[in-house]
């Protein structure tokens, strides 16, 4: 999806997100602050909520891991996301707030690497060395927000600012559990 994709949400969260973004940008445009907005879809590393699902659901898949529980897989397991590491964000913002061609534009961040969830759950099992996943049903209070397939197309951000993410999903997904292993006292 592109950064013309209609804007749809299907949930509370994503009708505030859809309204920040434009008053951040009304204001860039007419009352010269400056202002960009990046969306941001399924950004994960150290430090991300992992205690529930509330604001991303590997941050769960990544606690259910070191655990030693298995990761539920929503629905069948198709549905295809693409990710980008907190680095990479970091690194966009910054590129974003610092580019005077940046003000009043809407970027989309993503990646080329696209997974669906059957297979990410396979590949987190893999890279933490070990681990179960199991295909379930979605929960009935979750399918009516459900979006299917979601990757975003990034060529704009790319073209205008250079911006590209560096870091791979499996090298990533090494760091993130490296780091909650290490730290999960602080996060648990």
């Amino acid at each position: 999806m592109d950064e013309r994709h209609l804007v749809h949400p299907t949930d509370v969260n994503g009708i505030n997100k859809m309204a920040g973004e434009w008053y951040h940008i009304l204001y860039n445009n007419v009352y010269n602050i400056r202002a960009v907005s990046l969306r941001l879809t399924n950004t994960y590393g150290p430090r991300m909520r992992v205690k529930d699902a509330r604001q991303t659901f590997l941050g769960i898949w990544i606690k259910k891991l070191i655990d030693g529980e298995p990761i539920e897989v929503w629905g069948d397991g198709a549905q295809i996301r693409d990710f980008n590491f907190v680095d990479d964000v970091v690194d966009a913002i910054l590129l974003a707030a610092t580019t005077d061609d940046a003000n009043g534009h809407i970027f989309n961040l993503g990646s080329d690497e696209t997974i669906n969830l059957r297979d990410l759950a396979a590949l987190c099992v893999a890279v933490n060395g070990g681990g179960d996943y199991r295909v379930i049903p979605f929960p009935a209070d979750r399918k009516p927000i459900d979006i299917g397939d979601y990757y975003a197309d990034y060529r704009l951000i790319r073209g205008k600012l250079g911006w590209m993410p560096r870091v791979n999903l499996r090298d990533g997904l090494a760091r993130t559990l490296e780091f909650y292993r290490a730290n999960k006292e602080r996060y648990w």
